[in-house]
């Protein structure tokens, strides 16, 4: 079990690491509509928009690419689909293309965006 210290630390980590991912969107030409959204169902990080396209983004802050890839497991990601599928009736209109990417911030390094991390059924 995780001390308090420690969580407060990852906690600050966290909202750092979606800071970063949230301006490399915006330099992708997304505009951020949401960070930290909460659901009975889960969490979204971050919800992003480009013209037709929504992305749930789900954020991790990692050593390496393949850190950030492992972490993201199936069950972390069920739950930001669960979220998203109650979301995209607040932030979905007109949108033609909706779906979850990962971004994996690393120190020293350019973020890494995952497209399509989860299919769902939409």
């Amino acid at each position: 079990m995780r001390s308090a210290a420690s969580r407060v630390a990852a906690d600050r980590r966290g909202r750092r690491a979606e800071t970063i991912a949230a301006w490399w969107l915006r330099l992708q030409g997304f505009a951020i509509l949401a960070q930290r959204v909460r659901t009975t169902g889960g969490e979204v990080d971050l919800v992003a928009r480009r013209g037709r396209t929504l992305l749930f983004v789900e954020v991790k802050a990692r050593t390496s690419r393949d850190a950030g890839a492992w972490a993201l497991e199936q069950h972390r990601l069920r739950r930001v689909a669960r979220a998203a599928e109650s979301l995209v009736v607040r932030f979905g209109t007109g949108c033609t293309t909706i779906r979850i990417d990962a971004i994996i911030v690393r120190p020293w390094a350019l973020p890494v965006r995952l497209r399509d991390v989860w299919r769902g059924d939409w």
